[in-house]
């Protein structure tokens, strides 16, 4: 009885020493599966969403639809008449933003008087043309920060209190003893951790050439920038002009309107002493109506150019307003052909835009190549971890990363392809664009010796129709001419008086058409138009 008690205490001992085993394995267990899921979880990043919150979505640089627009500037010929010498229809063109602007008198005072000089300068500053492509700049110059911040390190901190539980069973945990179970669920146990991570690109020359590639891009909306003042100088100066010879026209007008008012009031005179019979004076007096029509037309004309010149520079949409300068027939400066051409390929904003966009899809292509490539980074973190700031213990996390591209499913065959598309597209653009550079010197030239041409026939032409009025009023205050006469002389002379008008607008805004065409048109427009 005495052995067989001993040896069951034996049994009951070694039994209890067993139990106690199974304890301390579970807890170590535990033990490890807390620190696995914790300390994986805070040393090693988690998801990415953990580190990286969400991202601002960039909108649409304007809220309209097909906000471009652009400005020319034509001479067109028209088939010449009897009564009219004039063969150039001379038109400036102003279409979508450019024709707009965002108000110029609520931050520069208005005095009510406008000179070309003030117009340019608020046009600069405030039409929709340059500004939208000035914005467009500093979209570009956020996306090349956005770009450079691959190359940058990237510094985050983040701070997470977790509580879980753990099902050892999904694990893979399934072992037990005689009268012992494992506990298929462990917890809920509980641990926060803080901590600081850095990531850093070591060596990654697919986004060190998207970088180089976005400076490019930005160079080249900053050239298109510079090349949009230039179309604002060109309209605002031909709208400028185009109210110039809106207000000759009616000057040339009232003094029509004068002419046949006084030929009318000789012809009542004359009716008194029956020296003209009653068809004359009523022919006079139609004569008056309608140069009175002819003058309200007119006005009506100058209102909606200064309107529209309101629209470029923005001021407000009325023409409660005066131009202050005047721009009569100057010979342009001397320039030859060839030194102009040369002179516009050299600084012409455009042009050197085009070739930005070739440099920046060299550099895509560049980095569509380096996919190719191995790239090195490196990460970090340090934080404290435990289940309260007490027991709270530094860990750290250091890891160097060596990425070597073996197959991307023809991922970067593809990206090549695209770049090198994409280059020689822009190569062909280019070399229009210098084509289209040398078409437009060219052009302006042409249109310019046609406008001097033009100008020194109207002069004449008007001398001379100038001199016929005035020997038709002698005669017919001779008695030997009637008032058929002296109507038609009269009409000759407006006729006249508007093709010189013409023709010095279309000389000017010729002038004016060569110095877009050479670039840097708001120095240039000084030495053509001679401001002061």
């Amino acid at each position: 009885m005495s052995k067989l008690s001993e040896s069951e205490a034996r049994n009951g001992g070694h039994g209890d020493r067993s139990r106690a085993l199974v304890i301390a394995l579970v807890i170590v267990l535990v033990l490890a599966l807390h620190l696995f899921a914790g300390q994986a979880f805070a040393q090693f990043g988690g998801s990415a969403q953990a580190q990286q919150g969400a991202l601002a979505t960039p909108l649409p640089l304007s809220g309209r639809g097909g906000a471009g627009g652009g400005v020319n500037a034509t001479q067109t010929p028209i088939p010449g008449t009897t009564a009219s010498v004039n063969t150039l229809n001379p038109t400036i063109q102003v279409s979508g933003a450019y024709a707009g602007s965002a108000n110029s008198a609520a931050k520069l005072p208005f005095s009510g008087k406008l000179s070309l000089d003030e117009a340019v300068r608020r046009a600069v500053d405030y039409n929709l043309g340059v500004v939208g492509l000035t914005h467009a700049a500093r979209q570009a110059e956020g996306q090349t920060r956005v770009a450079r911040s691959s190359l940058l390190p990237n510094l985050t901190g983040d701070a997470a209190e977790t509580v879980e539980t753990v099902n050892l069973a999904a694990l893979g945990v399934r072992f037990g003893f005689p009268g012992f179970t494992v506990p298929t669920v462990v917890g809920p146990f509980n641990y926060m951790d803080v901590r600081a991570r850095l990531s850093q690109s070591v060596a990654d020359l697919t986004a060190r050439n998207n970088y180089r590639a976005s400076q490019e891009t930005l160079r080249a909306t900053q050239l298109s920038a510079q090349d949009a003042r230039d179309l604002v100088v060109l309209a605002t100066g031909g709208s400028y002009l185009q109210v110039i010879a809106a207000k000759a026209r009616v000057q040339a007008a009232q003094a029509q309107l004068e002419t046949a008012d006084a030929v009318y009031q000789q012809t009542l005179q004359q009716l008194q002493f029956g020296k003209v019979p009653q068809i004359d004076v009523n022919r006079s007096q139609v004569e008056v109506l309608t140069e009175r029509q002819r003058l309200a037309s007119l006005q009506n004309d100058v209102a909606k150019q200064k309107i529209n010149l309101a629209r470029l520079t923005g001021l407000p949409p009325n023409d409660q307003y005066d131009v202050t300068d005047e721009f009569g027939y100057a010979a342009a400066p001397p320039l030859g052909l060839e030194d102009a051409v040369k002179q516009a390929l050299e600084q012409r904003a455009d042009l050197k835009a085009a070739e930005a966009q070739v440099h920046a899809a060299e550099l895509a292509r560049t980095a569509a190549r380096d996919e190719r490539y191995p790239s090195l980074s490196v990460s970090a973190d340090y934080g404290f971890i435990g289940t309260n700031p007490g027991q709270a213990h530094g860990t750290y996390n250091a890891t160097a990363t060596l990425t070597v591209p073996i197959w991307r499913g023809g991922r970067t065959a593809g990206d090549i392809e695209e770049a090198e598309a994409d280059l020689q597209q822009r190569q062909a653009e280019l070399e229009d664009q210098k084509s289209q550079v040398e078409s437009d010197v060219r052009n302006a030239y042409l249109d310019l010796q046609a406008a001097s041409t033009q100008v020194q026939v109207a002069q004449q032409n008007l001398d001379v129709t100038q001199q016929t009025l005035a020997q038709e009023r002698q005669r017919f205050e001779a008695g030997v001419s009637d008032s058929v006469a002296i109507s038609q002389a009269q009409e000759s002379v407006a006729s006249a008086q508007l093709d010189y008008i013409n023709s010095v607008f279309a000389h000017n805004l010729a002038k004016l058409t060569l110095a877009r065409a050479l670039g840097n048109a708001p120095q240039t427009l000084r030495q053509f138009l001679k401001l002061q």
